[in-house]
């Protein structure tokens, strides 16, 4: 039989045991800096990978920590609050087992893909031999014996191969680092392993053992562009700053600051571009999109040249597109992907966020471009305005109330020193932090909001705390009951870890985010809530709601926990648990039903275009109207 690689040093092992050193050689730099990319491995072990990738991680895993989770789509969530914390310079791998265990991991998969975010996917598969015959959890496809359900990731993964001989690790493994690495194409890399093959041995060349070093470059702008760009920033009287998640990974926090403040123009942040502007400025005005804050739905809504920084447009921060309403409206895209510069017909800048604002700072001051006065006196006039809002009206308690969700933040305002950080991920708590929290003053707003992910949150808190284990800062996670009771347990691993998280779960009874939506356009109530089902009407939406003691649940896995119903109980339950060494859980009982100030965005959400229900058709109707607003921007 031929030999591969008969002239070069090679070393007797299975393919498993090859991946498993290869993973621990890998190291990125970025600025200068290099560190391990994947320092760790997640995994769940069932009969797919315990023999094969279990076996190598044992034996050659000195320098590659395993984590065990209680879910596979946890793991997932872990890897990606880490990857985000640590700038997409660093990561997880997670193994499972074939079948459940394999399939589990999608929606942390797709998770990762919206949100642009590198993880390592090792499903196990079916055997390549096939002289099994058809193998315990997996499909039977029936005219196509190549497809197993890990074919469910290639929809989910910017990287996906599948290895059915040893050699393949070979080519498999530096791409799958190659896709993760680059700031265009990052994202979730799967490399599916089949039972058998992880166990096989062949002679695998040493220096796929050599230290490889992954620089993560940073792409410089067109020139033109910058030119065209700064004519077109020239004859704008009302500009706008969009700032997204790219703005982070860019690292173009000084630079997004000093181009706001040398031209005048006010900044609105998407859900993953909270924080991008880190200090207080006369010019910041907070979440924009749907769920931000009436300010920014004012400034976005007449803007006539938007600069729309490191952002991918999804509809919440375009208000499927209708947020720019300025008849003559132009956009500056500035971002790695010429897909993302391209969308609204913008003028495309492909390029790294802080590259390109200090090349559109350097040309805009050599222009003698100047800030217009009176419209950065408006903003801040008007910013001042919603500050005394928020303090007169959204953060107060009123008689006979519980207290609101609001007031929760507003408290954690107050409370969160610079370096904590909050994160959340869907109901309506993402949306409140969106308009309300203070990003500023080095307080960290972590929001999942690509995938609007239930279950994400303690997980990915797990992964910042772990990206974070030698200070002190505080990971605070703010969730609802309905997100809660989807992955509660991995408070085991954190528990298990010794990982110190402090859970704030916001109860009110179930799915109050979409039941509002329920409401506002269908306006009756359906499967929403935690009632007890009505015997007599044989209902689940008029029985009394379920009593959950949350807090007890939470001392059983291990944590200290607090009931608290007003400002008063949920301060001294903060100031308690910071100085708790082990994870806690405050439950606040909060209002059922309350909502913020609107942005005045529309958001497009399709009501029942026929109906018998009066009701429901004046909701529809209502709803509608915002379409008028709709824009076609090419």
């Amino acid at each position: 039989m031929f030999q591969p690689f008969g002239r070069q040093e090679t070393a007797r092992l299975t393919m498993g045991q090859a991946l498993i050193k290869f993973l621990q050689a890998q190291y990125t730099e970025y600025d200068g800096e290099v560190q391990r990319f994947i320092p760790a491995i997640w995994g769940i072990f069932g009969h797919g990978n315990v023999s094969g990738l279990s076996q190598a991680l044992w034996e050659y895993g000195d320098e590659l920590p395993y984590y065990q989770p209680t879910n596979e789509q946890s793991m997932v969530h872990a890897a990606s609050g880490f990857a985000r914390t640590r700038l997409r310079t660093q990561t997880f791998a997670c193994t499972t087992s074939i079948g459940p265990g394999a399939t589990n991991m999608i929606t942390g998969a797709a998770t990762a893909h919206i949100n642009r975010l590198p993880v390592l996917l090792l499903p196990s598969d079916y055997y390549a031999t096939r002289f099994q015959g058809q193998v315990l959890q997996d499909i039977e496809h029936p005219v196509s014996l190549d497809m197993s359900v890990t074919d469910c990731f290639r929809v989910v993964s910017q990287f996906f191969d599948r290895i059915t001989r040893p050699e393949q690790i070979l080519y498999a493994a530096p791409e799958a680092m190659r896709v993760m690495t680059d700031p265009v194409d990052a994202g979730p890399a799967t490399i599916a392993l089949p039972q058998d093959i992880q166990s096989v041995a062949f002679d695998c060349p040493t220096n796929f053992f050599r230290k490889k070093i992954w620089r993560i470059e940073r792409r410089q702008p067109d020139a033109r562009r910058i030119d065209e760009a700064i004519a077109l920033l020239k004859e704008a009287e009302r500009p706008y700053i969009l700032a997204g998640g790219g703005a982070h990974y860019a690292k173009a926090w000084a630079e997004l600051r000093e181009f706001s403040d040398a031209f005048g123009i006010p900044v609105g942040e998407t859900h993953s571009g909270r924080g991008a502007l880190q200090e207080e400025s006369p010019l910041l005005i907070g979440g924009s999109g749907h769920t931000g804050t009436p300010l920014s739905g004012k400034y976005a809504a007449d803007a006539d040249l938007v600069f729309l920084i490191g952002t991918r447009l999804a509809d919440f921060a375009s208000g499927s597109y209708s947020a720019w309403q300025h008849p003559d409206v132009k956009f500056v895209s500035i971002n790695v992907s010429g897909a993302h510069a391209s969308k609204l017909g913008a003028l495309p800048i492909v390029a790294d966020a802080r590259e390109t604002l200090r090349a559109l700072i350097a040309a805009g001051r050599a222009a003698g471009v100047k800030p217009n006065a009176g419209y950065v006196e408006s903003v801040a006039v008007d910013r001042q305005g919603w500050l005394q809002q928020k303090r007169d009206s959204v953060y107060v308690q009123y008689p006979d109330e519980r207290m609101s969700q609001a007031q929760v933040i507003g408290v954690l305002n107050d409370f969160m020193a610079s370096g904590d950080t909050l994160v959340c991920a869907a109901g309506t708590a993402p949306g409140d932090l969106h308009q309300l929290f203070e990003a500023t003053a080095g307080r960290v707003l972590h929001l999942e909001f690509g995938n609007s992910c239930m279950g994400y949150d303690i997980p990915g808190a797990i992964g910042v705390r772990l990206a974070h284990t030698n200070d002190e800062r505080e990971v605070y996670v703010f969730l609802g009951d309905g997100n809660y009771l989807l992955h509660p347990m991995e408070l085991k691993t954190a528990v298990q870890e010794g990982v110190k998280l402090t859970v704030i779960l916001l109860q009110n009874d179930g799915f109050q985010s979409i039941h509002g939506h329920q409401k506002a356009l269908v306006g009756h109530s359906l499967g929403n809530e935690f009632r007890v089902r009505n015997q007599e009407t044989g209902k689940l939406d008029d029985g009394d709601f379920v009593e959950i003691d949350y807090a007890k649940n939470a001392e059983s896995i291990g944590l200290r926990a607090w009931n608290v119903t007003d400002e008063d109980q949920l301060k001294t339950a903060l100031k308690e648990a910071r100085l708790e060494r082990r994870s806690c859980m405050i439950v606040a009982q909060i209002k059922r039903y309350s909502r913020l100030p609107r942005s005045g965005i529309w958001w497009d959400v399709f009501g029942a275009e026929v109906t018998a229900d009066d009701g429901t058709k004046r909701l529809v109707d209502e709803r509608e109207e915002g379409r008028e607003g709709q824009r076609y921007y090419w």
